[in-house]
């Protein structure tokens, strides 16, 4: 499932944030971010990162409305308290008193739900229409060309993708698959095996990508048998398939925990194997490939679905994997086969799972067959393809 989220929030809070959290010195405002929570004439109380802050109004309040579009408190326009609903983003301009439960308001500058609303589904469409995801192959750092391989429901792409002139690099934070909290990168930073993401023109064959935003990130796959549940720290300890050794899962709130309907699963693998992909290459890749880009669109050059980006739901693969049912650690038993997403961070005995999957079997078992679920040197995937596990969410 790809989960919605407001980036755009996100670059007003990390701009604000150290200011809100330090005392008021003299007359010298604070700005204090957070949601409305419930509206009056004389006061609207705000969920803050730490507590509720009643922000007291009176004549003197100025209200500003924030544009997604234009983040940035200068160039906030005329608002009224009657623009503001429970659920709003708000940042409170006014000076802390000795009661900081509290807070005399200068401006309330609004981001309301409805805009943030139209702003990601246009940004959701953007990356729909011109997006590109899959799994970096190489990366020639004297031309700053970038390898792709795209892969969809009926076969692999390799892709080139070029960043236009003043083109962004973005990577994704350490243990982190929040675009929000993606951090500014370079070309420099990306390696053969990362996740990558990016928006731009592509190609009339589909082969040749320009981005204008590129964002990547270190991700890993692993499979293996439940060991044991503890439902209460909402943990799990599997088998690794590869190293035989115990991995200890950590299903956080963002995880993604989807199981595959069992005669699905048999017909994608099947599907897998039976060959296809665009007229003149190999055919897709079995079960038995190492694990490699997310399923994307681009029908150029392979016929697969819509693309993906954040903010939105990708086509093809994540589409059908967000109509999944969704389990939780109780709904587990040992001796199940799952299968993870996590960054990769150098940890081998205890990781959080961006996504994990149950029913997996007949994936895992034409691995096995194929004899790709050995561990190779440099190897980062499972050993195996699973539609839908690799990649990154969008939080």
């Amino acid at each position: 499932m790809m989960r919605k989220y407001s980036f755009i929030i996100g670059f007003i809070l990390s701009v604000v944030g150290a200011t809100a959290a330090q005392p008021a010195e003299g007359v010298k405002a604070s700005l204090v971010p957070g949601e409305v929570v419930s509206i009056s004439e004389k006061a609207i109380v705000v969920k803050t990162k730490d507590a509720q802050l009643s922000v007291e109004l009176s004549p003197k309040t100025e209200f500003k409305r924030v544009a997604p579009e234009r983040p940035n408190l200068s160039a906030a326009t005329s608002a009224a308290l009657a623009d503001i609903a429970v659920g709003d983003k708000v940042i409170v301009s006014g000076v802390f008193g000795a009661d900081r439960s509290k807070i005399p308001a200068r401006t309330v500058y609004l981001m309301s739900q409805s805009d943030i609303a139209k702003r990601n589904a246009n940004e959701a469409q953007r990356w729909t229409t011109r997006g590109i995801s899959g799994k970096v192959a190489t990366v020639n750092s004297q031309t700053g060309q970038i390898g792709v391989e795209v892969r969809g429901l009926v076969g692999t792409t390799h892709v080139m993708v070029n960043a236009k002139d003043g083109a962004t690099f973005k990577r994704y934070a350490p243990n982190s698959v929040k675009y929000s909290e993606a951090v500014s990168s370079s070309v420099s930073d990306i390696k053969a095996g990362d996740m990558l993401r990016a928006v731009g023109d592509k190609s009339a064959d589909g082969l040749s990508f320009q981005a204008e935003e590129i964002v990547t990130g270190a991700f890993q796959t692993l499979a293996g048998t439940v060991k044991s549940i503890d439902a209460e720290k909402n943990e799990i300890v599997i088998t690794n398939l590869q190293t035989k050794k115990d991995v200890t899962i950590a299903l956080g709130s963002a995880s993604v925990m989807k199981k595959f309907p069992e005669e699905m699963a048999q017909r994608m693998v099947q599907f897998q194997g039976a060959g296809g992909g665009r007229p003149g290459q190999p055919g897709p890749q079995s079960a038995g490939t190492q694990a490699g880009a997310q399923t994307t669109g681009g029908n150029p050059a392979g016929g697969q679905g819509r693309m993906m980006g954040p903010g939105g739901r990708g086509g093809g693969i994540d589409e059908m994997l967000e109509r999944f049912p969704n389990i939780t650690a109780s709904d587990l038993k040992v001796g199940d086969m799952v299968a993870v997403s996590s960054t990769r961070d150098g940890a081998i005995d205890k990781i959080s799972a961006i996504k994990l999957l149950a029913g997996v079997e007949p994936f895992i078992r034409a691995a096995q067959a194929s004899g790709n679920m050995q561990q190779r040197p440099g190897q980062q995937g499972g050993g195996f393809s699973i539609p839908g596990l690799d990649g990154f969410d969008s939080p």
